[in-house]
């Protein structure tokens, strides 16, 4: 069992959304996962191969305890029985209390799919007579996250809420360059410029943070949206330093 399985459609979804909340999770001892449902190999820059060293220089900084990928078509995967099973069995694999996906709608169209797969998975994984198996050809057991929790990508969504990742903000930063191909390139390295490869969009990454982290009254923080009511059993949960 895993405490955190995050699933990102492309290879560095994860990274850009929510890599300062995993990078808090493992400080604090916890297993987290990452699942990436297709190896980006439409992206303008890099390749499949270079996306796949980059994803795993990621999963290093961060600490994960494990990534894989569920070789989906990048851009033309659908939510359809087939790829709901690969993602029910990866759910049953580390049978994860919290589900981190997608954002709900964003500007490239794979991420709100993505976010309706996962979600759909999540629930369907709870039935017990849909039947699914290890790698070892054994049947797995049900098992139904108790959250599924989107994280925040390129266009802003309000948050339903926001976890700080102060103490973690350069890791996450660390992480997200680790795809050197995609993010803060060079000029004239051979590659188009692409809107996700200047500086300026690098940059927007950490003032999100900053923005995200002034609304509770830290330094930095990531906004997940919520699609169930959420409940705390004492006002002690709140961060004291709001302002």
């Amino acid at each position: 069992m895993v405490h955190i399985l995050a699933f990102g459609v492309h290879p560095d979804d994860v990274e850009l959304g929510c890599s300062g909340t995993l990078a808090a999770a493992v400080a604090e001892g916890k297993k987290v996962v990452v699942v990436d449902l297709t190896a980006g190999e439409l992206g303008t820059r890099g390749t499949p191969t270079t996306r796949k060293a980059e994803a795993a220089e990621a999963a290093e900084i961060l600490g994960l305890h494990a990534r894989e990928n569920l070789g989906m078509a990048d851009g033309f995967f659908e939510n359809n029985e087939g790829n709901k099973r690969l993602v029910i069995t990866a759910i049953r694999k580390y049978q994860p209390e919290i589900v981190l996906c997608n954002a709900v709608e964003d500007r490239h169209p794979d991420h709100g799919r993505s976010a309706q797969l996962v979600s759909d998975a999540c629930f369907l994984s709870g039935l017990r007579k849909i039947q699914t198996h290890d790698e070892q050809g054994e049947p797995q057991q049900a098992w139904r996250p108790t959250y599924v929790f989107h994280y925040i990508q390129d266009r802003f969504l309000k948050p339903d809420f926001v976890v700080d990742i102060s103490a973690h903000i350069e890791t996450k930063m660390q992480s997200v360059l680790a795809y050197s191909t995609q993010f803060n390139a060079k000029e004239n390295d051979g590659e188009p410029t692409t809107y996700i490869s200047t500086p300026e969009f690098f940059e927007s990454v950490r003032a999100r943070a900053l923005m995200l982290g002034k609304r509770i009254g830290v330094a930095y923080a990531e906004g997940f949206i919520s699609p169930k009511t959420l409940g705390f059993s004492s006002f002690d949960s709140l961060i004291k330093n709001v302002t």
